[in-house]
């Protein structure tokens, strides 16, 4: 064969293909990972700042990308490149009109009682094309990338610029909640963005005029080898190592912005910690072998089993335990991933299992989990199934890895039965409550967990040590024996029976994810007494007396419904209303099995309005109310959108000339006062913030501490 000589002309073209292609990848996969926590932002307001926002958001997102996906795919099948970037830039052109983006209206205020539904058909007609389209780049570019390439040895491995478009998402990630979201309105959000879309189809044009040239001068007799078909066993091998990284990152996200706060800089972590082993995995050296890999994804594997029932305590700590389990987890299935690619004529296919493996996981944990679970065990459970994707090795355990083995099950297990030892041993519940029930628990696990580690090359093994231990966890971490547990998509409510002397008897107690938000006691001489934070010694209930001893006939809102604790101070002459986005908590806050303050204690009917309180606030009359009490929380995390200087303000319009809005800020892991009391003082309206502490003395639930802050015009 003759070696074809370059001109001049080709030869500076030839220069600059590589830096042409990865700066059109990187800023396509810039714009990708944009745009989702921009649109997730746009339609946080709708739907009263849940995690569930974000995960169905990212569900949405992955089926998007797979469509893209699977279109690049399909365009591969024309032959001329020339007329696959005619094509492809068509598209670009015709998805513009969708632009600057915006959530439709078509489709009207959400519903409630079938929040999924709107939320995807919302995204689909506003950013479904754009993004589609966008999507589709990263494998289209690479497979342009290896014909043009054929003959030179960046031809061999396009996947480099998987690395290249996997850095610009991560970037791009970090740059939103970072310098995006803080110093740019939406609307200029918007606007760059159409302003980035722009010059991306430029780049994509100025790649259609020298694609081809390139082509014609690269040497062909490569291009005309298919390699062989990828098999069945395989992809599902593909399909499966990419499924459990997306539940995973859906299932921490989930878990931390329950437990932690409900705001974007923490949705966004797990998915850029996703992205960046991406960087990591195909790249031609990694920075993180493969073996350093599997030993601090067991490292942490065992910490997460004995730890993962526990949602109090060191919050950061657990934080990072969570983030760097999910991160070497993921990074172990895509470094094998990686090491499955096929050659790169089956570059689309291979991307198309993927992202078909991203769907199916991220659709388990967002979609499918809360109809089979009614609490949120996909995110262990999956922690647990993943370690099945270790390397296993062939050779028999040796009778030193089945004691491990065997020492580990039995330490796990012990823990709780010793849990149930004490139930019925007074002497042993004084000896380990001096010492504490979760240390020593902790401290059994541990133990278990070494056993673990020993024995992490031995897959089955392992992994039955450490589904023990996540079961073991979970029993311990339980809290209360819960009575009722139900899901929906705003989240997990349980209602336990514990009986509390100085309440006369059995308390009804209502826990959101990890948050108790509210008690009630069934004895009838205590039942109409307002417990926790709405006890009469509180700010909240403060404010509620303050407003009520002015006259009768008080207009009271209350954002956040509950166990209706606060229907307790209605009065015959009163108006109260609540504003609850869950149907779930209405019903369960209204059933006299559970809870009887709005059945029995208040004087009156109550009002309860579905939907975000954003939304519904707005359609009140101004100057209406003598008291509005924000209380909206989501486990123990306050949705943000409602603590805004926009948000305020909208309450301050709805006040009556000497009318009071309290905010509930009391949080356990996060300072939330402070931007509050910012935005009150912005607005010119007085303010009074409030920290009461319970009394050591008072019954467990008849009050709380609690913070609070109060605002009027």
């Amino acid at each position: 064969m003759t070696e074809h000589v370059l001109s001049p002309a080709h030869r500076r073209i030839d220069a600059i293909t590589p830096a042409a292609f990865a700066v059109a990848i990187f800023t396509s996969a810039s714009l990708v990972f944009l745009v989702q926590p921009m649109a997730t932002k746009l339609v946080l307001p709708l739907l009263g700042g849940s995690p569930s926002v974000w995960n169905t958001a990212m569900v949405f997102f992955q089926a998007a990308l797979l469509a893209g996906y699977l279109y690049a795919y399909l365009l591969q099948r024309i032959p001329s490149v020339r007329w696959q970037a005619v094509t492809h830039l068509t598209l670009l052109a015709a998805a513009a009109v969708f632009l600057p983006l915006s959530i439709t209206e078509a489709l009207g205020d959400p519903d409630p009682t079938a929040p999924i539904g709107w939320l995807l058909g919302a995204l689909f007609l506003s950013v479904g094309a754009p993004f589609a389209v966008l999507a589709a780049t990263a494998p289209l570019l690479q497979a342009w990338y290896a014909r043009a390439r054929v003959g030179r040895p960046d031809g061999a491995n396009p996947y480099v610029l998987y690395a290249a478009s996997n850095l610009g998402s991560f970037l791009a990630l970090l740059a939103y909640p970072v310098l995006i979201e803080p110093l740019a309105s939406l609307s200029g959000q918007r606007l760059g963005w159409t302003v980035g879309y722009g010059a991306f189809a430029a780049m994509i044009v100025f790649l259609a005029i020298i694609l081809p040239r390139g082509l014609g001068a690269a040497r062909t007799a490569a291009s005309d080898h298919r390699s062989p078909p990828i098999p069945w066993s395989r992809k599902v091998i593909l399909i499966l190592l990419a499924a459990a990284p997306s539940s995973l990152m859906l299932g921490v996200t989930a878990h931390l912005s329950t437990d932690v706060a409900s705001a974007p800089f923490l949705w966004v972590a797990p998915l850029a910690l996703y992205l960046l082993t991406f960087v990591i995995a195909f790249q031609t050296r990694p920075w993180i072998p493969l073996p350093v890999t599997l030993m601090l994804q067991a490292t942490f594997t065992v910490m997460i089993a004995a730890l993962v029932g526990m949602t109090t305590g060191h919050w950061l700590m657990l934080l990072g335990v969570h983030l760097a389990a999910f991160f070497f987890t993921t990074l172990m299935c895509h470094q094998q991933l990686a090491a499955r690619r096929p050659a790169p004529d089956r570059l689309t296919e291979f991307y198309l299992l993927m992202s078909l493996g991203g769907v199916l996981g991220g659709a388990f944990t967002a979609l499918l989990a809360p109809t089979l679970f009614e609490t949120v065990l996909e995110y262990p459970l999956v922690m647990v199934l993943v370690c099945l994707a270790r390397p296993w090795l062939g050779a028999r355990p040796a009778k030193h890895e089945v004691w491990l083995m065997t020492a580990g099950l039995t330490i796990a297990v012990s823990v709780p039965l010793l849990f149930e030892m004490m139930r019925y041993d007074a002497s042993l519940r004084t000896v380990f409550s001096d010492f504490g029930l979760t240390a020593t628990a902790q401290i059994i696990l541990g133990a278990a967990a070494i056993c673990a580690f020993l024995i992490r090359d031995r897959v089955l093994m392992f992994t039955a040590v450490v589904a023990a231990m996540t079961v073991s966890a979970h029993y311990i971490g339980r809290g209360y024996d819960w009575s009722l547990s139900e899901r929906s998509f705003f989240g997990v409510m349980r209602v336990a029976v514990t009986p509390d002397p100085k309440m006369g008897g059995d308390v009804h107690v209502l826990m959101h994810g990890t948050t108790l938000h509210g008690a009630q006691a069934r004895n009838p001489d205590f039942a109409c007494a307002p417990t926790m934070y709405y006890a009469e010694t509180t700010p909240l209930g403060q404010a509620a007396e303050l407003i009520q001893a002015r006259g009768p006939g008080a207009v009271i809102g209350v954002v956040g419904q509950g166990s209706g604790a606060m229907a307790a101070y209605k009065r015959a002459s009163d108006q109260m209303t609540f504003f609850e986005i869950d149907p779930m908590v209405d019903r369960l806050s209204r059933d006299p099995k559970w809870f009887t303050f709005i059945s029995n204690c208040a004087q009156g009917p109550i009002r309860t309005v579905l939907g975000d309180a954003r939304l519904t606030l707005n359609k009140e009359a101004p100057r209406s109310y003598d008291l509005l009490v924000i209380d909206a929380f989501s486990s123990d995390a306050v949705p943000t959108h409602l603590l805004t200087r926009e948000a305020i303000e909208g309450y301050l319009r709805l006040l009556k000339p000497k009318g009071v809005v309290v905010l509930h800020l009391s949080n356990r892991n996060l300072e939330i006062t402070l931007p509050a009391v910012a935005a009150a003082r912005e607005l010119g309206a007085a303010e009074l913030h409030q920290i009461y502490i319970e009394h050591p003395d008072a019954a467990l639930m008849a009050e709380a501490s609690t913070e609070a802050l109060a605002i009027s015009p």
